[in-house]
C-alpha cells in the first residue's frame, strides 16, 4: 500500500496492490476503485482505467468505481417511499439521478481499514438528508482475490433510517487489449430485459428477450450495430450467488465468468465514452466501445415501479451485493 496523491479534502489517496494465483490488481481508495487488473500470461490490463491518479478526479465514465448510494438511474431524482418523498441529486441533462449523483461514493476518498496480500476493505461513512432526517450510512467495499483466478467484490451497507440503497461495481472490461470490444462474445443468463425511454429510464415493462437484439441467452458477438445500455433481468429478487454472464475474448482463449447475488445486470457497451479523454491503461485515450461494463445491481428506477425488486433499506437491516469475476484461460 502506498500514498499516490491527495483528495480534494486533503486526505491521502492510497493505492493497494493484490496478487494471487496469477491474477493481480491495483486498487485506489478514491472511489474504492479498481484501477488495473491483469492475468499472468497477458501483458495488457483487462479493465479500462487511468495510470494517472489525477484523471480520476473527473472520472465521468466511472471506470472501476464503487457506485452508490443509488446506482443507475432514478427518474426525476425522486420517489415516494413510506408515504414521504425522497429527493436525490439530479445530475443528468434530463434532470434524472445517475450513479449516486455528483457527490456519489465514486467521488469520495474511502478509508483503508484492513488489507493483506489477497484482500482490502474500504470504508466510508455517509451523512445525507432523507425524508426530513439525517441519515448515517456505513458502507464497506471489500476486494478479494480467490485462489481460482477470481476477483470478488463485496459491498455491505447499513443505515440508521429508511433509505434507498443500491450499490454496484462499475468496471469496463476489454479482454483483448485492442482498441474496441468488437468480436467479444457475450452470454447472459436472463430471459428478460427492461425497455427504456429516450432518457434511458425504464418504461415499466419487463420484456422477453426472445426475437430481440437483447437475446444473449446463447453467446453472441458484440458490435457497434447493437449498442446496449440496458438492465437484464436475472431474477426478481436477490438470490444466492448465481452465474449471470460470460464474456469471451475475440480468439476465445480467455473467458470471464460473472456471478452475483443481484437480480439485475446492467450492460453498457461504452458507446458514449469520450474519445478526447486522458490516456488510459493501454497508453492512449479510450474511444467509444473501448470496453463493456457489466454491472450486477438492483434494477434501475426500481423505487418508481411496484413490480421491480425493492431498493428500500430499512434501519439496521444489512444491504449486501457480492459479485465475482472469474477468469478462465484455454
Amino acid at each position: 500500500m502506498k500514498h499516490v496523491g491527495l483528495a480534494s479534502n486533503g486526505s491521502k489517496i492510497m493505492q493497494i496492490n493484490l496478487e494471487r494465483a496469477g491474477l493481480s490488481v491495483k486498487l485506489l481508495s478514491l472511489g474504492a476503485c479498481l484501477q488495473d487488473l491483469r492475468i499472468n500470461s497477458y501483458k495488457h490490463s483487462l479493465v479500462l482505467g487511468y495510470p494517472d491518479i489525477n484523471s480520476y478526479f473527473s472520472n465521468i465514465n466511472y471506470f472501476g468505481a464503487t457506485i452508490g448510494p443509488f446506482a443507475n438511474r432514478l427518474a426525476n431524482g425522486r420517489t415516494i417511499a413510506l408515504g414521504k418523498t425522497i429527493e436525490l441529486d439530479r445530475n443528468t441533462l434530463n434532470g434524472d439521478h445517475l450513479h449516486g449523483g455528483l457527490d456519489g461514493v465514486h467521488s469520495q476518498n474511502w478509508d483503508v481499514v484492513e488489507n493483506s496480500d489477497y484482500h482490502v476493505i474500504f470504508k466510508l461513512n455517509l451523512q445525507n438528508s432523507y425524508m426530513g432526517s439525517t441519515q448515517n450510512m456505513t458502507v464497506l467495499t471489500t476486494y478479494r482475490l480467490l485462489d481460482n483466478q477470481t476477483l470478488e467484490v463485496d459491498i455491505v451497507a447499513q443505515s440508521d433510517i429508511a433509505t434507498l440503497c443500491s450499490f454496484c461495481h462499475h468496471s469496463y472490461f476489454n479482454l483483448t487489449g485492442q482498441s474496441d470490444i468488437f468480436g467479444h462474445q457475450l452470454q447472459v443468463f436472463g430471459d428478460a430485459y427492461l425497455p427504456v425511454n429516450k432518457n434511458k429510464i425504464p418504461t415499466g415493462e419487463i420484456a422477453s428477450v426472445i426475437d430481440t437484439d437483447f437475446d444473449f441467452r446463447q453467446k453472441k458477438v458484440l458490435s457497434s450495430y447493437n449498442p446496449i445500455d440496458h438492465n437484464f433481468c436475472i431474477s426478481n429478487k436477490k438470490e444466492n450467488m448465481q452465474k449471470v454472464a460470460i464474456l469471451s475474448s475475440l480468439d476465445k482463449n480467455l473467458e470471464m465468468h460473472v456471478s452475483s447475488t443481484e437480480p439485475g445486470l446492467q450492460i453498457y457497451t461504452g458507446q458514449n465514452i469520450d474519445a478526447d479523454g486522458p490516456a488510459g491503461n493501454l497508453g492512449s485515450s479510450y474511444a467509444p466501445f473501448s470496453g463493456v461494463a457489466l454491472e450486477p445491481q438492483l434494477w434501475p428506477d426500481a423505487p418508481n415501479h411496484d413490480a421491480f425488486p425493492s431498493a428500500l433499506l430499512m434501519p439496521n437491516d444489512v444491504y449486501r451485493n457480492i459479485s465475482q469475476f472469474r477468469f478462465k484461460q484455454r
